[in-house]
């Protein structure tokens, strides 16, 4: 989950890598580093956030061309100072900066230190770049056979740059199972972890395969596998414009991207759906339309708002194309020897891309011979580059670690799959589907109109700010959608909460409610209407706080709730899309009101790329 950046050209790399790691600060924030070389290699790190490094270095020449820096998110060792990046070797010529877990470290580290190696830091990190000198010290192989030794020695997941002091023209990265970016410029060259810090200096970018390592220099860039074979690059162009990556006047980037999701969701459908034919197109599962006809069995795997977004998925493929469908947590999916065949359907779904258990469990299918189709946000991440096919979100850049447009975008993905494969599998009438279609084409203006009750939401936060319990109640899609609004309070204002199917409240969290308990209801007029009516009844019998997010116009429970929220009326299909605006602004406001970092909550990363 870490963040890294590299730098080699004619510009000065300091600014350039500071202002890279701010950019992937939601990556990781407990400590940051940067290395340079001018004349020699400076090392400078800090425990706390990228400013917290900059305040330290601000009075400190960084001059020179060439440079790495890093941004963490802590797995072995504690932040701090000592066990922040770049890490260097016994001798101080060469130093790393590093995304990902060695597993086998451990047994390297004892290996190590019976040679005489002394390290400085608890990271499996420094095991590696000491790994490096020791094979350079005992075999006499240049650095980048060094290190490709060294590579194959270790069990894990990596993305790493290299650098060093006797050769202050080369920087060496290498990934497997972590992200790494090649920025292709005139005369220089871009390392990171994604694209953010990239896109300012180059459009041309290369997406390290797993397995590669790359020289670069100056005026070339060598790229080899691991087996020492030379690789030839795909360059591509970036669809990404700066400003995307700015907060554009809004207070937090989860705020702006709140406030995005009616754009966002209709660059999902843009050029997908045509309501008035009543059809849906998906190019990038299109050549798999005769399997989709005689799939038995939809598997979803996701993580956290994904597995959410999946759940969602589950009720309409089942409702509107009649295939079964199970929605599996991609940390624990190769666990337990799932069962899988040929005539199943995995879809995997990420944010990023990146996620290491959704990847596990992707590689798990494939073995089991499943067809795999992917829904990602990142164009050339690992996710769509290892699946069989699949669709993309298109919700443009997700800086807030707290997901929002990418869980509505999501879930318009999977409406627009739940529909065509009820199209190619004759599930849908025409009629039905010019009817649904005209309403999904709807709902961006719909999403506006929902996004304008955020003063009134604003009110209700602090009324609430101070509570420690929260309950989320929903029913049919919209349990999901209970679920999804307990982790967007819990991730950022750190109040507990927890989301259930209405009807489990009666099987024990009743047990719960008092005077002092929040309980949000998503009641809105749908085919559950009249049981959710009963469920806020029993919560007002035990004196529960009750917030309902209701259709406008509803006079039933606004007469029972102490508090209502009105989205516009729409087909219950689209119900998630509308209901999960209030409870994002919910959980915003509150978590602002608590004085929490919003964008950046403690111990959470955007991109989980280690299991």
């Amino acid at each position: 989950m870490c963040g890294i950046v590299g730098y080699i050209g004619y510009r000065d790399a300091y600014p350039i890598i500071i202002k890279g790691l701010h950019r992937l600060e939601y990556r990781g924030y407990d400590s940051a580093g940067i290395a340079l070389f001018d004349k020699q290699l400076k090392v400078f790190k800090k425990a706390g956030k990228v400013s917290d490094l900059e305040n330290f270095v601000k009075d400190i020449d960084l001059g020179g061309s060439i440079g790495m820096g890093h941004t963490r998110w802590a797995t072995h060792g504690a932040p701090s100072d000592r066990n922040s990046h770049p890490h260097s070797s016994g001798d101080r010529k060469l130093t790393i900066i590093h995304n990902g877990i060695i597993e086998n470290y451990g047994i390297i580290k004892e290996t190590l230190i019976n040679k005489g190696h002394i390290f400085k830091s608890d990271t499996d990190t420094e095991v590696l770049i000491h790994l490096v000198e020791d094979i350079q010290d005992e075999t006499g192989l240049d650095l980048r056979e060094a290190v490709r030794a060294a590579l194959n020695k270790v069990i894990g997941a990596y993305a790493i740059v290299i650098m060093s002091a006797d050769e202050p023209d080369l920087l060496i990265a290498a990934r497997k199972g972590s992200p790494m970016v090649i920025g292709v410029g005139k005369g220089e060259y871009l390392i990171a972890s994604d694209a953010t810090p990239i896109v300012e200096y180059t459009k041309n970018v290369i997406y390290l395969n797993d397995n590669e390592i790359a020289f670069v220099r100056r005026e070339d860039l060598l790229i080899k596998n691991i087996d020492n074979t030379v690789q030839t690059p795909y360059i591509h162009e970036l669809d990404l414009q700066l400003e995307m990556l700015e907060k554009g006047g809004y207070e937090h980037f989860m705020l702006k991207e709140i406030y995005e999701q009616p754009r966002s969701i209709r660059d999902c459908m843009r050029g997908r759906i045509y309501p008035q034919e009543g059809k849906v197109q998906l190019g990038g599962i299109k050549e798999y339309t005769e399997k989709l006809k005689n799939i038995d069995r939809i598997i979803i795997v996701a993580c956290g708002t994904s597995w959410h977004a999946g759940l969602v998925g589950e009720y309409l493929i089942e409702e509107y194309a009649r295939v079964p469908v199970e929605v599996e947590y991609a940390s624990e999916f190769r666990y337990r020897n799932p069962i899988i065949t040929e005539k199943d359907l995995v879809i995997a779904i990420s944010q990023s891309g990146e996620t290491a258990d959704t990847m596990a469990a992707i590689e798990l299918a494939k073995e089991k011979g499943a067809t795999i189709f992917g829904i990602c946000n990142v164009v050339g991440a690992s996710i769509p580059r290892t699946t069989h096919a699949g669709v993309y979100t298109h919700a443009g850049p997700e800086i807030g670690v707290a997901s929002t447009k990418a869980f509505t975008a999501q879930v318009t993905v999977l409406t627009l799959m739940a529909f065509y494969i009820a199209q190619q599998r004759g599930a849908i009438t025409q009629s039905k589907l010019v009817e649904h279609l005209t309403g999904l084409n709807e709902i961006p203006e719909l999403v506006e109109r929902a996004l304008k009750s955020d003063d009134h939401i604003k009110k209700i936060a602090a009324k609430f700010k101070d509570s420690s319990n929260c309950l989320f109640l929903g029913r049919g899609s919209s349990f999901p959608v209970a679920l999804e609004g307990a982790l967007k309070l819990k991730e950022i204002s750190y109040i507990h909460a927890e989301g259930y199917p209405a009807a489990e409240m009666k099987h024990g969290p009743i047990a719960l409610i008092d005077d002092s308990m929040p309980v949000v209801f998503i009641a809105t007029k749908d085919s559950s209407y009249e049981k959710v009516v009963s469920n806020i009844q029993e919560v007002k019998a035990r004196k529960g706080h009750v917030i309902a997010i209701v259709t406008e116009g509803d006079t039933e429970v606004k007469g029972m709730a102490d508090y209502v929220i009105e989205i516009p009326q729409s087909d219950e299909a689209f119900v998630p899309l509308l209901a999960t605006i209030p409870l994002q602004l919910l959980a915003y406001h509150i978590a602002v009101m608590r004085g929490c970092n919003v964008d950046q909550p403690r111990n959470l990363a955007k991109s989980v790329t280690v299991e």
